[in-house]
Parts: structure tokens; C-alpha cells; sequence
């Protein structure tokens, strides 16, 4: 028998199936509103919360329909023109449905007891099968939730049968154009799997971009945010271990009140009333691939960014500052979280169940605050992180700019930087800033409006290998960026809020490649040019020009920015006010590279490496020269200590992840 896998009779079938699961889907979401709504939704919200809850239900609307079409299309398989096909996809649409209701019927009650949608999380309850389900027995009415789901999954699936034959008795469509219209149905219901229009598809982050932890929790489905969370199930703490290192670490801190059993970290920093009130705005320049050997400030012979280099000389400098981990998203979430992304699988920033995060952004009251960067924040679920949890961000994107795109990731650097400026020039208040920028990365975009002031330059492989750079696209790259944050300053110079404003430029992390002699071998050897980074504070009306050596990390530039801004702040995590500390010699940085698989410690004078689970593998070297560690009772004390520390840090960040939520910020 010929196959017709096209048919329009099949395509009513699949329109009118999604149509009837789709007003389920509301249906349901309106129950959960309308049952729910006391904790904290706002009426006004909630068309926005019903209009983002049908995309994501539209993505597994979409799924099925999609996965119709593909099997349709084999001819055994369609359910119109072969009696193995229809008995397939009944079956297939009674085991869709007894999935669809289970899920449901568990996400009402895990948002009944802990107001947070189904998650993966849940799979913990099957370690301990029995005393889950005792548990479960005593607390929901069970038999009555089964007879729920029987009753739904007979009247669904009979309706779904109601359906078939009715549209079976019609007769065919005109049979032109029907390949025509297969590939219009295919890629409209593809189109809502992937959600939107746009480089990223929707994703579970983009339910946090309407203002509030409820309303994004409303919006979501138990599909969407159990698959989401699937890959992090594993991602956790062990609350022991964080209390075995307590005692250190809150001393390390300078926790206001320690109390190991409730694992207290708070230290509340209030305005030091002895300095004038004072309300300077700042701009964070979190710059991409900024990394220390390549660029000016420690000789570089290709003079890459010289104009940096004159502001890091005539601002507050920290020549040894290192970011936790490599790559963007992770430097992202520890500059404005205080933590070290220490998840196991992907970023933190991607992890559903730690969105929820404290930063001390929110402590600089009366501030309007912005976010700019060139591409997109979908991008590794970055707007999750910021619409979530600083408090009414004003994100500006590729889309809100004038300027033209550049390539993948958004507009020029210097076109953001100089909207960024547009924007901030027309304040009337207060100001914080985040610029992030994106060119000092492949594919090495250089704009050729701007190559009537910016000059490449071209070296011969072996130069560029002997200081640092495997090509001349990615060395002119590195100093367009220099010549951006010129341009920046120089118009900045020229608008009113110039006198008045701390800007502060920390790289996003480092790259690995070889420092040649511009540091000790074991810079390049162990990796540390992935994450060390120039960390710069430029206020030439406001502050004097210091140079500190000092051991510094990612994690430590909000509470130095909200130190010099004379701003309280409450900090329940391991950044510290760099500016401030009482003994600048017992710094450390801790560094942990997931892809390797390995975790250290940086301190005044040595780096200890080592895998995470096999500890027996590990390096420790000097920094400050290419000699070998010597063996004596000395160092043994202090590869001893570090070892130690590397833990507590690692530990006490695990714990912290979990339990830095932003609701904490009252004093």
C-alpha cells in the first residue's frame, strides 16, 4: 500500500490536538494562579505570566507534532492510511497522556509544599523508595489524585479517538500543494520549539524576566523546568563538610556572628559616617578575554594596550587578581554574585534551582542600575541571573541599539560603549553600570568604520608566538579594545557625570597560551594566564593612584566598589573589600577549572593544583620565580595549609551557592 504521510487530514488532526492540549495547559496555569495567587503575584503581571506560559507550552505542543510528522511520514505509520499506524499513535498518544497527567498531578503538589515548579531534585526521593512514599501516603490524598488522573486519561484519550474518526470520515483536501503545506506545518511547529525569534531559543531563564520569583514560577511548565534542572540533578553541597571548615572560613571573613551550627556567613558593612556622604555612580566594565600577559601593564613588548595601561598607572591597580574559572558565563555570575561557579555540569548561570542569588548590586539604594552588552543576555541564561536578582535593571541589547551589528555577538564594542554613553549622559540620578563587551574573542571583528582611526598592525608568527599570540587577527583584536575603551573615556571625559563616576574594568577570565618571560614559567606551565586579569579602578577626580599586589579575585570587585562608594551592604559570600583589609598578606584566590577537573589556591607565593577527585595529583610552584618548591619542613607546612584552604573554599562555595538568596538583603 502507497503511504500518503502528508495529508490534510492528518494536519487537522495534529491542529486540532494541539488546540485541546494547549487549553489544558492554560487551564491548568490559570488553577495554579488562581489557587496561589496570595504569595506574591500582582494582577498586572498576569496577562505577561499567561502569554510566557503558552510559549513554553507551545515548545511541548510543538514537540509532539513534530515528532507526528516524522513518524508519519514512514507509511506503516501514518494513522490515516494504515491500521498498524492508528493503533501506534493511540498507543502512543495513552502513554502521552498518562506522562502528561503524572507530571501534572506532581508539579501541583511539589508547588503545594514548596512553591517551586517539578523539578529534577525530586529523583533524590527514589534513594530512599519506601520513606518517600510513606511520606507521600500521609501527606497528599492519593487515591483520589489516581482517580483524578484515571478520569483525565479516559476522557483526554477518548476525546483524542473522537477526533480521529471524525476527521477520518472527511474526505481528503485538494492534493496540490500539500508537500507545500507540510513543510509550512513542520517548520511553524518548529518554530515554537525553539520559542522565538532571535540567535537564542526561549529558554527557562526568560520566565525570570517578569519581576519576581512567582511569576516566573507560574510561567513555567513541569516539562520545561524538570528537563531543565535534569542535567544539575547531581549539583549539590554536603553541609557537614561546609561546617567542618566553618571555624576558618568565618574568620577568614570576618562573619559579624559565627555560629557553626546555623552556618551563619553574614558580615554587614554599614556607611562609615566619618567620611562625607557621597553618591558616585560606577561603571563595571567586565571585558572579554582580558588577559594580563597580553596586554601593557606588565611590558608586554607589542604594547597592546597602552592606553589602559595609562589608566591602570594614574588609578587603583591590582596587578595579581585572578578569576575563579574560565570562561564568560562563569566570570559573569562571580563578579556579581561574590561566588566561584563551582557546578559540576555547564555554568551556574544555566542551573534553575540556584538562580536565586544575593548581590550586593541591590545595596546601592537610590541608584538606577543598567546592564549593556552588544549580543543578547539569552546567552548562557545570563538574564535569568540579572532580571532575577537585581532589583529593576534596565538591560539594554543588540535590539535596542541604533548602531549596526557587527557579527554574532552584537554591535562593535566601541558602538556599545559609546550607546552605553547616551544612555548614561541623560541621568539624573545615581548610576550602576555593567558594560559587558564581546570583540577580544573570535571571529576577531573589527568594524571598517573604524579602521580610518584604528591602524592594524602585522608581526611575524614567531613575534607573535614569543609574546603571547597565536595570530595577528587576535593581536589587533586585543588592542581594538584599547582603542575602544579610549574612545569610551574620551567622550565619557566630555558629559557631566565623568567627575563623578568610578569606572572599574575586570576581565570576564584569562587565556591560556604562553607568557613567555613576562612571568615565571609556572604561569604558563599551570594555566594561571586562563585567570590572571588586570583589575582597575579610574576615578582621576576622585581617587589617588595606588598599585597593589596583593592576592585579589573576581568575587572581591563588588564589595571594594561598594567600599570606596562609602555604600552599606550586607556580603554573605567570599568577596572582600580589597581596599579595607586589615592583613593583605594572607590573600588567597581559588581557582577551579571544571574542564580539567581540577581545583587551587593562589597565594603570595605559591599555587597549588590538584584534580578534584583524585588528590594525589597535584602541583605546587612558586610564582614568583622559576625555582623548584624546596622540600623542607616549611613548605610542607604551607602545602599542607593551602591544601587545606583549597578545600574550605571549595566547600564553603558549594554551601553558599545554595543558600544566598537575595530576600536576605534587610538588615
Amino acid at each position: 500500500m502507497k503511504g500518503k504521510p502528508l495529508s490534510s487530514r492528518l494536519q487537522r488532526w495534529i491542529f486540532a490536538l494541539s488546540i485541546f492540549f494547549l487549553v489544558i495547559m492554560s487551564l491548568a496555569r490559570l488553577a495554579m494562579y488562581l489557587y496561589f495567587r496570595h504569595i506574591s503575584i500582582g494582577e498586572h503581571q498576569f496577562p505577561a505570566v499567561m502569554w510566557m506560559g503558552i510559549r513554553y507550552d507551545m515548545r511541548e505542543i510543538g514537540i509532539m507534532a513534530v515528532l507526528m510528522i516524522l513518524l508519519s511520514a514512514v507509511p506503516f505509520l501514518h494513522p490515516f492510511y494504515s491500521r498498524f499506524g492508528r493503533k501506534f499513535h493511540f498507543a502512543l498518544w495513552f502513554i502521552a497522556l498518562i506522562v502528561f497527567s503524572f507530571f501534572y498531578t506532581v508539579d501541583a503538589a511539589h508547588f503545594a509544599y514548596l512553591h517551586v515548579r517539578l523539578n529534577a531534585h525530586v529523583l533524590e526521593f527514589l534513594q530512599n523508595p519506601l520513606t518517600s512514599l510513606g511520606m507521600i501516603w500521609e501527606t497528599y490524598p492519593v487515591i483520589w489524585m489516581l482517580v483524578a488522573i484515571i478520569v483525565f486519561v479516559f476522557l483526554c484519550f477518548q476525546y483524542i479517538r473522537y477526533t480521529f474518526y471524525k476527521i477520518a470520515a472527511q474526505p481528503e483536501v485538494e492534493k496540490r500543494f500539500r508537500w507545500v503545506r507540510s513543510v509550512i506545518l513542520f517548520l511553524f511547529f518548529g518554530g515554537w520549539i525553539f520559542g522565538r525569534i532571535g540567535q537564542f531559543p526561549l529558554r527557562w531563564s526568560d520566565a525570570f524576566t517578569l519581576k519576581g520569583d512567582f511569576n516566573a514560577q507560574i510561567a513555567l511548565n513541569p516539562f520545561q523546568s524538570f528537563f531543565s534542572t535534569l542535567a544539575f540533578r547531581n549539583s549539590t553541597f554536603d553541609t557537614e563538610k561546609a561546617r567542618y571548615y566553618y571555624p576558618m572560613m568565618a574568620a577568614y571573613l570576618g562573619v559579624d556572628h559565627p555560629d557553626s551550627v546555623h552556618l551563619n556567613y553574614e558580615r554587614y558593612f554599614p556607611e562609615d559616617t566619618t567620611r562625607p556622604a557621597w553618591h558616585p555612580n560606577i561603571v563595571l566594565v567586565i571585558c572579554e578575554s582580558f588577559s594580563g600577559y597580553k596586554s601593557s601593564m606588565w611590558g608586554n613588548p607589542l604594547n597592546t594596550t597602552p592606553f589602559i595601561d595609562s589608566i591602570a598607572q594614574h588609578g587603583i591597580f591590582f596587578d595579581h587578581c585572578f578569576t575563579p574559572s574560565f570562561g564568560t558565563a562563569r566570570g559573569v555570575w562571580a563578579v556579581i554574585t561574590g561566588l566561584p561557579d563551582v557546578e559540576v555540569h555547564k555554568t551556574a548561570s544555566r542551573n534553575p534551582q540556584i538562580v536565586d542569588q544575593h548581590t550586593i548590586i541591590n545595596a546601592f539604594k537610590g541608584y538606577r542600575r543598567f546592564y549593556f552588552i552588544g549580543g543578547s543576555t539569552s546567552w548562557a541564561n545570563i538574564r535569568g541571573l540579572l532580571d532575577n536578582n537585581i532589583d529593576s535593571v534596565h538591560i539594554y541589547e543588540e535590539k535596542d541599539y541604533s548602531a549596526p551589528r557587527l557579527d554574532v555577538w552584537g554591535i562593535s564594542d566601541k558602538n556599545l560603549f559609546l550607546e552605553a554613553n547616551k544612555i548614561l549622559r541623560t541621568q539624573t540620578r545615581p548610576f550602576f553600570a555593567i558594560i559587558q563587551t564581546s570583540d577580544n574573542h573570535r571571529p576577531y571583528s573589527i568594524p571598517d568604520e573604524d579602521l580610518r582611526y584604528f591602524h592594524k598592525v602585522n608581526y611575524p608568527i614567531d613575534t607573535l608566538k614569543k609574546y603571547g599570540f597565536f595570530s595577528n587577527e587576535e593581536l589587533n583584536a586585543f588592542r581594538y579594545f584599547d582603542f575602544c575603551v579610549k574612545t569610551f573615556l574620551d567622550t565619557a571625559s566630555r558629559e557631566p557625570y565623568f567627575r563623578n563616576t568610578i569606572f572599574a574594568f575586570i576581565g570576564d577570565h584569562g587565556i591560556n597560551g604562553d607568557a613567555g618571560n613576562m612571568f615565571p614559567r609556572a604561569w604558563t606551565d599551570q594555566r594561571l594566564t586562563s585567570e590572571h586579569v588586570p583589575f582597575i579602578i579610574y576615578a582621576p577626580a576622585l581617587l589617588k593612584p595606588e598599585r597593589h599586589s596583593m592576592i585579589a579575585s573576581q568575587v572581591d570587585v563588588l564589595p571594594t566598589l561598594a567600599g570606596l562608594a562609602n555604600v552599606s551592604y550586607h556580603d554573605f559570600t567570599l568577596g572582600r573589600d580589597l581596599l579595607h583589609l586589615q592583613d593583605t598578606m594572607h590573600n588567597m584566590a581559588f581557582i577551579i577549572e571544571r574542564d580539567n577537573d581540577q581545583m587551587g589556591l593562589v597565594n603570595n607565593a605559591y599555587y597549588l593544583k590538584q584534580s578534584i577527585h583524585q588528590p594525589n595529583q597535584y602541583q605546587f610552584v612558586s610564582i614568583l620565580n622559576n625555582n623548584p618548591v624546596p622540600q623542607n619542613a616549611y613548605t610542607d607546612s604551607v602545602f599542607r595549609a593551602m591544601r587545606t584552604w583549597m578545600y574550605a573554599f571549595y566547600e564553603t562555595a558549594r554551601y553558599m551557592t545554595y543558600h544566598n538568596k537575595k530576600q536576605r538583603d534587610v538588615h
